[in-house]
């Protein structure tokens, strides 16, 4: 298959490709994000680089050779958690560009594939997308496939269903800690500015991990037999929690305290929003923590988008 990625970012569609088992002959992606394509081309150097998806009229494409066009396109404008500007959001109006080149290449391949995603979003926004590409969307919830809630939004031109359950927990991607969750809630491009125990607490964003210092032997040995992890020693970005801070967390604090230790928090590791978003350990290392950070935040949930691929594959 030849495939095009726009908003292609860190190029999560070639791992979810790869993953699939599609066959790429070649994959043209366009990004202007520099850190992003750093972490892309040190991943995938074959990779055929287009730039910025508004002079794409300028590319140098057979475009009747593209067998797939993929995308997500900015979500700030459309997004409950931002100012809801929709298409009159400069970023989120990229959805055109989008919408522009599929229609090209429909014109000269008409069995061209697509997939759009985009983020949970008013209904009128919604029928909006639906009409301009003449599909309905399918909704479909990372945590079926990852340790975090991440509902997202899918259009594309084939059959697709519900992903199986993998019953994969937020404890079971930790490389250290405790948590108060199943599902840890979903990676944003601002997780990088997190580490608010009163955010977390009162607005239900920017999953904490919880770290034990002072343990008593019986209590690890205890949770040893369930598998968690404690560091001891490195108090590094991690906070401690006040006697208030236990009173926010209701039950589960009043068993924190009663550990009679004491009790951090933290935010995510890299590697751990990396296993967040089903994207092997290590992919974004090439660029600082705070880029890391924004480019999985501003990602997809891989295996969501193998999950989509294979039921193009069967088809």
């Amino acid at each position: 298959m030849n495939i095009l990625s726009l908003f292609d970012g860190m190029s999560c569609g070639m791992i979810a490709a790869e993953r699939a088992g599609l066959m790429v002959d070649n994959y043209y992606a366009s990004e202007i994000d520099k850190y992003a394509q750093i972490v892309s081309a040190a991943n995938y150097p074959q990779i055929i680089r287009m730039g910025d998806v508004t002079k794409w009229r300028e590319w140098n494409i057979d475009w009747k050779s593209i067998d797939l066009l993929i995308g997500g396109s900015p979500c700030q404008g459309f997004s409950f958690a931002g100012k809801q500007l929709a298409f009159d959001d400069p970023r989120s109006a990229l959805f055109f560009e989008y919408v522009d080149i599929l229609k090209f290449i429909q014109f000269h391949n008409p069995n061209v594939k697509f997939l759009l995603e985009n983020v949970k979003m008013k209904k009128e926004h919604l029928i909006v997308i639906s009409r301009m590409l003449d599909v309905e969307p399918v909704f479909i919830n990372s945590n079926l496939v990852s340790a975090q809630n991440r509902q997202r939004y899918y259009w594309c031109n084939w059959e697709v269903s519900q992903p199986k359950d993998k019953e994969i927990m937020l404890k079971d991607i930790l490389q250290t800690g405790l948590v108060d969750t199943d599902k840890s809630y979903a990676l944003t491009a601002r997780y990088y500015k997190a580490g608010n125990f009163n955010r977390y607490a009162e607005k239900s964003s920017d999953q904490l991990i919880f770290e034990l210092y002072g343990i008593s032997s019986e209590c690890i040995d205890k949770f040893n037999r369930n598998g968690v992890n404690f560091i001891t020693e490195n108090t590094k970005q991690v906070k401690c929690l006040t006697a208030g801070d236990y009173a926010k967390l209701g039950k589960y604090g009043n068993y924190l305290q009663s550990l009679q230790c004491k009790t951090m928090v933290r935010k995510l590791t890299t590697i751990e929003c990396e296993r967040l978003q089903t994207v092997p350990d290590n992919y974004t290392a090439h660029v600082s923590n705070t880029q890391r950070y924004k480019m999985l935040g501003n990602g997809w949930t891989v295996d969501v988008i193998a999950h989509i691929f294979k039921c193009l594959n069967k088809q």
